[in-house]
């Protein structure tokens, strides 16, 4: 069973309490959160939710993916699905779907274990192939520590490259103001 609207709401609740400036930003959630339609379905429009993985390194470097679709680099992540039982398990699956990194190689961030580092709402155009019009991505982006030294490995048909940018080049600017502001572990 795919993440309930309970559950979006309540993250999103928990989320606002640290950021309560993006309430109006976040407004295409609650808006849908108040209809019929499900959120965490990829067919529900104007806007549905999708999860997103940030990943540091031991060097402090986040993962990005370059996904084909959209020709830029981004953080692992994608559309829930029927079997994610809630927004983690999402993010941790597309990491894993994208990356090929497992769900045991990572750790939440203190703090963030069940909260996202950052929500973020961006247009997504028609895409008359999938008949989908255009519609909004409001992007639950998840934060983990890699635990262990894993490869990334690609899944082919969506993703094409990776990179490891330290927090200044991350290519989202409201995930590189957010990590600026975390406390560093001090290095030797």
């Amino acid at each position: 069973m795919p993440p309930s609207p309970d559950h979006i709401r309540a993250t999103a609740e928990a989320y606002l309490r640290r950021h309560p400036d993006e309430q109006q930003l976040l407004a295409p959630l609650f808006t849908g959160l108040a209809s019929a339609q499900d959120p965490a379905n990829r067919k529900t429009f104007p806007a549905h939710v999708t999860c997103s993985a940030i990943v540091l390194d031991a060097a402090d470097r986040v993962l990005h993916i370059h996904h084909n679709a959209t020709g830029k680099y981004l953080a692992p992540g994608g559309h829930t699905e029927p079997g994610d039982q809630n927004l983690v398990h999402s993010a941790l699956r597309e990491l894993f779907e994208e990356a090929g990194i497992p769900d045991h190689v990572v750790a939440p961030l203190p703090g963030f274990e069940t909260v996202p580092l950052d929500i973020d709402v961006h247009d997504i155009d028609a895409n008359p192939a999938k008949e989908e019009p255009a519609h909004q991505h409001i992007d639950f982006r998840f934060v983990f520590r890699l635990t262990a030294e894993h490869r990334v490995t690609l899944q082919a048909e969506e993703v094409s490259g990776y990179d490891w940018r330290p927090f200044e080049e991350t290519a989202s600017p409201t995930v590189r103001a957010k990590l600026a502001l975390l406390e560093r572990p001090a290095r030797s």
